[in-house]
């Protein structure tokens, strides 16, 4: 059985590898220290901002849109 490194798409191992290495060397490059228990926020900033790359001015945007929407102030029973 012949093991298989690419996949039709243009998926494979080098596309994963190099996104650990941008993992890496963002968060080391930006942070003096990473906490286990907040690993997951940086991983989803270094994914944000991959998503992002090519097109950086729709960043902001989509930022602003993941905010929840305001509510109405409900009032307040006596």
């Amino acid at each position: 059985r012949r093991k298989q490194y690419v996949r039709p798409g243009g998926i494979h191992t080098n596309t994963i590898e190099a996104f650990w290495a941008n993992v890496q060397r963002e968060v080391r490059g930006t942070h003096v220290h990473v906490s286990t228990k907040y690993f997951q926020n940086y991983l989803s900033e270094v994914e944000y901002r991959h998503n992002f790359r090519h097109a950086p001015h729709l960043m902001f945007e989509a930022l602003v849109l993941s905010f929840a929407a305001p509510r109405a102030k409900e009032a307040l029973s006596p």
